[in-house]
Parts: C-alpha cells; structure tokens; sequence
C-alpha cells in the first residue's frame, strides 16, 4: 500500500521556515542596538556614580576626626589638615593631608583615611619625651628618642632626666647623643629611674640612678657595664663607677 501526499504540508512547512528566517533576520538586527542601549545605559551610570563621588557633595567632608591626641593639640592639628567643608571625600589627597600634619614637630606619626561617607580620619602619634635638654638661651627643651626636640617646658616633666652638660657651651649633639644612647642601653626597670645626665665628653657620661651616682663612662661595653651595675645595685654605694668595667669601683 502506498501514502500518497499532496503538496498542502510542504508548502505549510516552507511557510514557517520562512517566518521563522525573517524573524532571526529581525532580531539579529535589533541585537546590536540592545546593546549599544545596555552599553550607554553602563555608561550613564558609572558616569553618574563618578560625578557623585567625585564633584557632588552627597560624601563631601562634613568631619575631620583626630585620634591620638586630645585638645590644643588635637585643635592644631586638625587646623593642618586644610581641606574645606564639602569637598568630595574620593578627591582628598590623603598623602598631602599627611604630610601637612606631619610638618608639625610634636607629632611623631600620621595616617589618613577616608571613613565613609563624609568622615576624614587622622590617626596621630605624639613624640614621647626621652630627656629634656637646656638650650644656649637657658631654656628647657624636651627631646624624643630620635633626638628631634619637640617642646620648650619651664619644669622638666615627671619622670623625664634632664641633662647638663659640662663646660659653657651649653647642651651639645654629642651629649644629646651620649645621654640617647645611655638611656637605650639601660634596661626598661633602670632607665625609668634615672632623673640626671651630665655629660663631659661623649666618652664621660654619669648619672643620677635613684639617690645614687653612676659613672657610665663612654657607651662602649654597655652590656658589660649593665651587668655589672645590676650586681653592685645591692651594695650601699652612693658612687658606682662602671665606665671601665673590668676594674669597677664603689664608694
């Protein structure tokens, strides 16, 4: 037995095949306009979010906040951080804030961020007092560990030595220096307790240790000299002399 067609279906089939070619056609040319449309649309919004950010006042400054320090001194420097109110926080140089801050000598260390959205952060460190030197006019500086002087005082604070150095030449770099690393070279239980430095030479340092007096001599063979002033602390001499530590004295 044989089917026999007429040509009602082929012609149905050749139809939709060519419906179905005009739509591709159609679509594959509306494609690059869909996304020349999504592109611009990106576009207008990262352009949108850049003017925000950067030219709008929407996350401008409304706030500096100084940690590290307290009053005055937390007044002066925010004074340096110069940047006006509602300027957009992404455009700050945090850099040149830092390095405005920094130019000011009692401050040791700065960090600058942003703390969104319209806070300017600055995290400070103070110098902290290592001795206090008198300069040639007689007054009495306060100088750091790195020997940056950073303060004029009328009275030494607590706890800090002073030093006198010998002569007429007032306070020198050299007995700057010498009491800086006489003070490293003690351990942390004694250097708090020495009250006084006098130095006359670089290679002649002595001083105030509680109600005794050492001669610490040059800064050479500290260790040795530590050691050896530890063991004689026990002893109720009011001199101990270390500055040659193979041949110490007491008296």
């Amino acid at each position: 037995m044989s089917l026999r067609t007429d040509g009602t279906a082929t012609e149905h089939g050749v139809a939709s095949a060519a419906n179905r070619f005009r739509e591709r056609a159609l679509s594959n040319r509306r494609r690059p306009w869909r996304r020349a449309l999504l592109t611009a649309l990106a576009v207008g919004v990262v352009a949108g979010l850049v003017w925000v950010l950067g030219w709008s006042t929407v996350f401008g400054v409304e706030e500096v906040d100084v940690t590290g320090t307290t009053g005055t001194e937390a007044e002066a420097v925010a004074e340096l951080v110069e940047v006006a109110p509602g300027t957009p926080l992404a455009r700050v140089d945090t850099d040149a804030v830092a390095d405005r801050v920094r130019s000011r000598v009692t401050i040791a260390e700065v960090s600058v961020r942003r703390s969104w959205p319209r806070t300017l952060s600055v995290e400070v460190v103070e110098r902290t007092p290592a001795i206090v030197v008198r300069n040639p006019e007689g007054r009495l500086e306060v100088v750091d560990a790195e020997g940056v002087s950073f303060r004029v005082v009328r009275t030494a604070p607590k706890g800090v030595p002073v030093v006198t150095a010998a002569g007429s030449r007032g306070t020198t770099r050299e007995a700057l220096q010498a009491s800086l690393a006489l003070l490293e070279a003690l351990p942390s239980d004694l250097a708090p307790q020495v009250s006084g430095i006098t130095v006359s030479s670089a290679n002649l340092v002595t001083f105030t240790l509680g109600k005794r007096t050492v001669v610490w001599g040059g800064g050479e063979d500290s260790e040795r000299k530590v050691a050896i002033l530890a063991a004689l602390l026990p002893t109720k001499a009011k001199v101990i002399d270390v500055s040659a530590p193979d041949t110490p004295v007491t008296r």
